[in-house]
């Protein structure tokens, strides 16, 4: 295991595990959804959040797991294959990269630019435009990438607001990003279930045949039971060359009639499935339905 940093800023019914160093995007998350009150585990690797709720250190778990602009966060869904944790909430984070420099920096010395994979990737036109000629670096997370201007003037960061005031940087640029609707999915894990609220998503991973037909003979009754669909993505299926696992997320409860029909239809049609969590659809910026 990684090193990890335990931070206790008070009372909130568990301690909550997350991708950090503090002033990342699932930091924001973390607020969002537990308040700034809450106990938090600050960890360097997704797989370390599946391994502290796992084990029981932390309660929850809090993991990136789509972007809007970039999609699928492939270390997350790895995780999700293997684990035996339960998605018990979702939380969706609008995402505003700025152009980070240190107080005493100079632009025409800075010498490399350094974020998340997913940051650079989310500005590159920006970056084209505004710094053909300076060399990107990717690292661990935008906070990390502020600590490092934090310590070198020659260092420029991606990086939100946040990371910004922690590590005490100037604003060069702002809400960088390439789209201005970016958004980031967050998944809270936990060893527990949720009960229905009327207003619920589940989430499941559906091992199929390699033969034809065989997707469209495990979406069939979710037409049929007119359950909808808001999310389908194929991963390698990794104990088996060229075989595939379909994240699928739809609406509704897993305790719903309808999705228990679907379950029940599926069964020899799919070689296994296996229900990551059944839990209230979040809310987006504009306060609708996220999905």
């Amino acid at each position: 295991m990684t090193k990890s940093e335990f931070i206790s800023t008070g009372e909130s019914g568990g301690i909550v595990a997350f991708l950090g160093p503090l002033g990342t995007f699932t930091h924001a998350a973390v607020d969002r959804y537990f308040g700034l009150n809450a106990e938090k585990l600050s960890v360097s690797a997704i797989d370390d959040v599946f391994i502290e709720v796992e084990t029981g250190r932390a309660r929850y778990g809090v993991v990136p797991v789509e972007n809007s602009t970039e999609g699928a966060v492939n270390n997350t869904q790895d995780c999700l294959i293997d684990t035996s944790l339960n998605i018990i909430a979702e939380v969706i984070i609008p995402i505003e990269h700025n152009f980070l420099m240190r107080q005493d920096a100079e632009t025409g010395k800075i010498s490399r630019i350094v974020s998340h994979r997913q940051s650079l990737a989310q500005c590159r036109r920006w970056l084209k435009a505004n710094w053909p000629q300076i060399p990107t670096q990717e690292v661990s997370s935008n906070a990390e990438a502020a600590r490092l201007a934090s310590e070198d003037s020659s260092v420029a960061a991606i990086a939100g607001e946040r990371a910004a005031a922690l590590y005490g940087l100037k604003i060069h640029a702002q809400r960088i990003q390439d789209q201005h609707n970016n958004s980031t999915r967050f998944l809270v894990l936990a060893n527990e279930l949720t009960h229905s609220t009327g207003r619920d998503k589940t989430s499941i991973l559906v091992y199929t045949e390699n033969k034809p037909g065989a997707l469209f003979r495990v979406l069939e009754p979710f037409e049929k039971q007119q359950v909808s669909l808001t999310r389908i993505e194929a991963r390698p299926a990794r104990d088996s060359i060229w075989d595939y696992v379909f994240f699928i997320d739809f609406e509704g409860h897993r305790d719903d009639a309808a999705v228990q029909s679907v379950f029940n239809q599926l069964q020899g049609r799919a070689v296994k499935i296996k229900t990551l969590g059944s839990y209230p659809a979040a809310l987006n910026s504009e306060g609708g339905d996220a999905a």
